[in-house]
């Protein structure tokens, strides 16, 4: 049973502290959540492994980052080639 505080990471228990608990949930629901898809602009891009995202409409495979597709870095390498 998941708890208001902890969410997901209530799996966890009382173990690591309410900080580092917080933070897991953010990471996860971020990673879990269904992204635009840069080919075909729908929300079906998921993660399928750490940096790997796949659309599931469309097949469109690319790189990204651990836990969201698009990274920070990746804005700024993207307007510095512009």
């Amino acid at each position: 049973m998941a708890t208001k505080k902890t969410d997901i990471a209530a799996r966890f228990g009382a173990r690591y502290g309410l900080k580092i608990r917080r933070l897991i949930v953010s990471i996860e629901k971020q990673s879990r959540a269904k992204h635009v898809c840069p080919n075909c602009f729908k929300k079906a891009l998921k993660r399928q492994a750490a940096g790997i995202w796949v659309c599931k409409r469309c097949g469109y495979k690319m790189a990204g980052g651990a836990y969201s597709p698009f990274t920070d870095a990746q804005k700024i390498i993207q307007k510095m080639v512009k």
